[in-house]
């Protein structure tokens, strides 16, 4: 039988591997010009959006600085007390923050919690911009006897750990954080404030303390008494596990203002939002009501933070308000780089900022080119400066 020639299709020289040739042509020319399309955006993106630093930057003050805001931790390794939830502990976030404090369990386990400690000091001793900085203790949630609750708590590090090993560093302050609902705490208060104390932290969306409550009037007195600052959380907390962010309301700050306590609420209260309000609107309105209410700049430069520094800087309401805090470890962690700021520093400034290896001078030179003021910086001195000249007297 013939041959059909038109019954059998001619398979081009390749066989099937022509057109799927093209196909993988095609599809490197549509990467390559996304890739083009992306980089040409951000070209113009600069050029169109391009603002510079918040404020135009000044030189630092001509003394060195203290750093309000300075975490450690622990997991109870050499006898420190510490420890941290179990449920904290097997989250995502445990090995980064076991990272961005330079360190690892078997680190820790063989050296002691008292380790972070000492790295602490001596960064702080190799900055060029830092002299001192606060370490924060950080109290538990507590039960309905006043004891701390274990189960209930995401981290504790005990007064008496950080009070011992800020004691062995002269450039290291000591940040008490008291439980105000625990049964014997205006005798933990004092024992504080006798050992060093400096401040009182808290952050009452884990520790499970509402300021406003009308049983803490007497701790406010004590912390007048002391003359002691409370540096207390406000707006969203996410670096937990578990948080009621309804505690973090600025709002519920107005009882201790009334009775004159110095309160610093941190970070201006960002990405926080209560009664249908951003939680900065509504410390920024308490501002003008209390001369005693302050806040500071920590953990503003942070990637999901857009825009809180700029508007610390520029809003009215927060001028002659703010002081400086850095809010290590986070500084050290992927949320915080100088390459974030594309739009507000040029690139050899960025560069020069990303290669600072001292992460305190780091976060101070990058929030200097951002435009914090040399008087922000300064700030926390004077806010220190009662507490401290009362322990120089002692």
């Amino acid at each position: 039988m013939p041959t059909n020639e038109f019954s059998v299709s001619a398979k081009p020289p390749g066989g099937r591997d022509r057109p799927r040739s093209a196909r993988w042509r095609r599809a490197l020319r549509w990467l390559l010009g996304l890739f083009a399309a992306g980089l040409l955006s951000l070209v113009v993106g600069r050029v169109l959006f391009f603002s510079g630093p918040y404020r135009t930057p000044a030189p630092l003050p001509p003394t060195r600085l203290i750093d309000l805001h300075v975490h450690t931790a622990g997991i109870g390794a050499g006898g420190s007390g510490c420890f941290i939830s179990r449920e904290l502990e097997q989250s995502w976030k445990f090995n980064i923050y076991l990272k961005s404090f330079g360190t690892s369990r078997a680190e820790l386990t063989a050296q002691g919690d008292a380790s972070l400690v000492d790295r602490i000091a001596a960064q702080v001793a190799a900055s060029r911009h830092v002299s001192h900085a606060v370490i924060l203790a950080m109290d538990g949630a507590v039960d309905a006897a006043g004891e701390l609750d274990r189960t209930a708590t995401e981290v504790h590090v005990p007064n008496e750990f950080v009070a011992r090993e800020t004691a062995r560093h002269p450039n290291l302050l000591f940040g008490a954080s008291v439980n105000p609902l625990r049964r014997d705490a205006l005798a933990r208060l004092d024992w504080c404030a006798a050992n060093g104390a400096v401040l009182v932290k808290w952050i009452p969306s884990i520790m499970h303390i509402d300021p406003a409550d009308e049983r803490l009037i007497p701790f406010y007195e004590r912390l007048n008494f002391h003359q002691l600052p409370l540096l207390t959380h406000a707006g969203q907390e996410r670096s937990f596990t578990h948080a009621d962010d309804r505690l973090a309301d600025p709002e519920r700050l107005r009882l201790p203002l009334r009775l004159g306590v110095t309160v610093i609420a941190a970070h201006i209260a960002s990405t926080g939002e209560n009664g249908g309000e951003r939680d900065t609107d509504r410390l920024a309105r308490l501002m003008k009501e209390f001369p005693n209410l302050h806040s500071e700049i920590s953990s503003l430069t942070q990637v999901n933070k857009p825009g809180y520094l700029k508007e610390a800087l520029t809003r009215p309401e927060f001028a002659g308000r703010l002081a400086y805090g850095s809010d290590f470890p986070l500084i050290n962690t992927a949320l915080v780089s100088p390459w974030l700021f594309g739009l507000h520093l040029e690139k050899a400034e960025m560069s020069r900022l990303a290669q600072i290896g001292n992460p305190w001078d780091r976060d101070v030179e990058l929030k200097q080119a951002l435009g914090v003021p040399p008087e922000v910086f300064a700030r926390t001195a004077s806010l220190l400066a009662p507490r401290l000249k009362l322990l120089k007297g002692k």
